[in-house]
């Protein structure tokens, strides 16, 4: 006899993904319900600013799983569909339609978003950010119409659309606060590696440098640095780092520090709740201390082991 909870997962994202499918492969036969805003089902983020970027692999190449798995495997895939809110003394789940859903146990893996820098003419026309599959789409044909592309940020995001953009034979220009690319992630022996890389494949570097605006009238036109330069492009990427997307469960009065908190075991401040991936501030008993890791590897392995 089927059990009667019900497992809803808030993001279809490769953590809810993965979380679905363990539940499935560890036996449990009550109702799954994983619910996610974009009309894409779930699919792996790295290759947006890569090869889908781009266009060298297909989008059939980043989904989780194959069109029929969720069909397959009794999981309710709800794409195009927003959560507004959720109580945790309920047990419930109210959509932004309206429509409310009670659950047994419920897993937060709604990611990050983009930081958006906080400067005068960010909102200008030809300013992008990236996050989503429809963003790397619109990105490359922007990359591939621009006639130079200036990119404020030296991390993963940055440095792999700078070097896409490069592979597509567009001019670029990296500007960074830091010393070397990936400084944070990496330090400064590899980071100086990234950098000559970058450099022997032609970008224009602009390292240890603010900007104070990005210019231009009626479209971006360049970025201003903090010394008075202008550095032009008609293409400006932001890749500045990504907050945690806990404003749900900041606002059902979960504890939120730098993301959701959660122990060990992925266990949230409110009974029955979870959280994993990108949007989870996890206590790590090795190093003493709690972590939030934005990692494919971290999304991966919280998703199945909320599951477990």
């Amino acid at each position: 006899m089927a059990s009667a909870q019900v497992f809803v997962i808030v993001g279809a994202s490769l953590a809810g993904a993965k979380a679905a499918e363990t539940l499935r492969a560890e036996g449990f036969d009550g109702q799954v319900v994983l619910i996610g805003e974009e009309t894409e089902r779930p699919y792996e983020r790295p290759m947006l600013s890569k090869e889908y970027l781009r266009g060298d692999k297909p989008a059939a190449k980043l989904y989780v799983h194959d069109e029929g798995f969720y069909a397959d495997n009794d999981i309710q895939l709800l794409t195009g569909t927003r959560v507004a809110s959720f109580d945790p003394a309920a047990h419930e789940v109210t959509l932004e339609n309206g429509s409310r859903m009670p659950y047994s146990q419920l897993l937060l893996s709604t990611g990050a978003s983009p930081r958006r820098l906080q400067l005068p003419g960010t909102d200008l026309p030809g300013v992008r950010y990236l996050r989503q599959m429809g963003d790397s789409d619109a990105l490359r044909a922007a990359i591939l119409a621009a006639g130079r592309v200036v990119v404020i940020g030296a991390g993963w995001i940055g440095s792999e659309v700078a070097a896409s953009a490069r592979q597509l034979g567009i001019e670029v220009a990296i500007v960074a606060p830091d010393a070397v690319p990936l400084a944070r992630v990496l330090g400064p022996e590899i980071g100086g590696v990234y950098r000559d890389l970058h450099a022997e494949h032609g970008v224009d570097l602009h390292l240890s440098t603010q900007i104070d605006a990005i210019v231009g009238t009626v479209a971006a036109q360049g970025v201003r640095t903090t010394d008075g330069s202008v550095i032009e492009g008609d293409l400006v990427v932001v890749g500045v780092g990504a907050s945690p997307r806990d404003e749900l469960a900041r606002e059902a009065g979960l504890t939120v520090e730098n993301g959701i908190v959660v122990d060990e075991f992925l266990r949230t401040s409110a009974a029955d709740v979870f959280a994993a991936g990108d949007v989870a501030a996890t206590w790590n008993p090795m190093y003493n201390k709690r972590i939030r890791m934005e990692h494919w590897a971290n999304a991966l392995n919280q998703g199945q082991t909320a599951a477990r």
